[in-house]
């Protein structure tokens, strides 16, 4: 069994869902009611992307994308 390494971006909706996405996987992602359950709720996903694209014979790039910040910007309009 081998171990992989995504990041998960995780964002809360209007509705105060928790939304889970890997952006190394196009469209492995996910929501929870809960930080916890969604992010319980990707490791599924993601494993089946993986496996998936495995079935499919296509690489698993992981260094794509890396985020590197996240800042709160301030703009008088």
């Amino acid at each position: 069994m081998e171990t992989l390494r995504f990041q998960v971006l995780i964002e809360q909706d209007e509705d105060g869902y928790y939304v889970a996405d890997v952006p190394a996987l196009q469209g492995c992602h996910t929501q929870g009611k809960t930080f916890e359950e969604a992010l319980e709720n990707i490791r599924e996903v993601v494993a089946m992307c993986v496996q998936e694209l495995r079935e499919d014979g296509m690489d698993i790039d992981l260094r794509y994308p890396e985020v590197v910040g996240i800042k709160i910007l301030e703009i008088a309009v």
